[in-house]
């Protein structure tokens, strides 16, 4: 109701987005209060010879989802792990095996950004020469979405017949996935302009009047660091550029921020080779089906459900590790 609110863009945006999460909050209280008040009707219902086992089973299983979501939020304490995130994805050696699944790890994360009801944006797309993908660069806007998606950086591992081998042998293939948080305003992250390399290139997407006429898509490199990111969505190279700056800040800021972990840890995860030694999880077609995070020992054996986005269990068991080692 404050009028001069509306004249610093800064503060009403801090203000509507606090807003948003107690809205949030509200509803999700309100939402748990119905949940409770509907079982204890079906109960009650059920003592009086009514057949409610259908409808009592699926109210409990919805009221459990609700719970795991909400147990998962709890375990979300980190600096950034309310922020949006930036998702990189790139295959590991191996040539069309490793880019085409790529791909399908690129398609398991938007799939499950959608279910969580969160917004995604493309920025970057590097299709392979035959199937699949060289890079991509997505952004995943949506509370939480970077405490979240901390789960999947590392070395992702799948083992399946080959459909690009005619003899139907046996592949194993790696892909690397990068995430950083989305950095705002209230951020500073200085770029010496000297400290950086801008290319310019013709944008190599799926079709459309403007693609590969105009070299619009930005590509720059942070010399110091060796960081490079690209941006090819917008038909302006000048937005390109805007937005590719953008993700090359938030890129930095986690770079310091894995810098100071890795003091602490002894390692550093952003760094690890895409290979055998540095994989957090494998994705097993072939002889047997399963999915096994090689840190938290978790185990499912519904590959398709993972590969379809449903990726929250794998999520939260690496949240309660991360939760045990930070006591530890």
């Amino acid at each position: 109701a404050d009028p001069t609110l509306w004249s610093n863009p800064e503060k009403s945006q801090q203000v509507m987005r606090e807003k948003k999460r107690l809205d949030s909050l509200l509803a999700t209280e309100a939402e748990l209060a119905r949940r409770s008040s509907d079982i204890t009707a079906y109960f009650d219902l059920a003592r009086e010879g009514e057949e409610v086992a259908a409808d009592l089973r699926r109210e409990v299983d919805a009221l459990r989802g609700l719970v795991e979501k909400l147990e998962t939020e709890t375990l979300l304490s980190g600096e950034n792990d309310e922020r949006s995130a930036i998702v990189t994805i790139h295959p590991g050696a191996g040539g069309t095996e490793s880019q085409d699944w790529a791909e399908m790890l690129m398609r398991m994360y938007l799939r499950w950004a959608e279910r969580q009801g969160f917004s995604t944006q493309l920025y970057e797309y590097q299709p392979g020469d035959e199937a699949g993908i060289k890079s991509a660069t997505f952004g995943v806007n949506g509370e939480h979405a970077y405490g979240l998606l901390t789960s999947e950086i590392g070395v992702h591992r799948l083992v399946r017949i080959s459909p690009f081998d005619q003899a139907k042998r046996r592949h194993t293939s790696f892909a690397s996935v990068y995430v950083s948080p989305e950095i705002d305003e209230t951020i500073e992250i200085n770029i010496n302009p000297d400290d950086i390399r801008t290319d310019t290139y013709r944008s190599g997407g799926k079709g459309g009047q403007h693609v590969n006429t105009t070299d619009s898509a930005v590509r720059i490199t942070h010399i110091a660091t060796g960081i490079v990111v690209a941006c090819q969505n917008e038909r302006s190279q000048h937005k390109n550029r805007e937005r590719a700056m953008s993700i090359l800040r938030s890129r930095l800021y986690e770079y310091e921020l894995e810098k100071k972990r890795a003091v602490t840890k002894g390692i550093e995860d952003s760094k690890l080779d895409i290979d055998f030694g540095s994989q957090i999880r494998s994705y097993v077609l072939q002889p047997y089906r399963m999915v096994k995070d090689l840190r938290t020992r978790v185990e499912i054996g519904d590959v398709d459900r993972v590969l379809d986005g449903d990726l929250n269990e794998l999520i939260r068991g690496y949240l309660q590790l991360r939760r045990k080692e930070q006591r530890a």
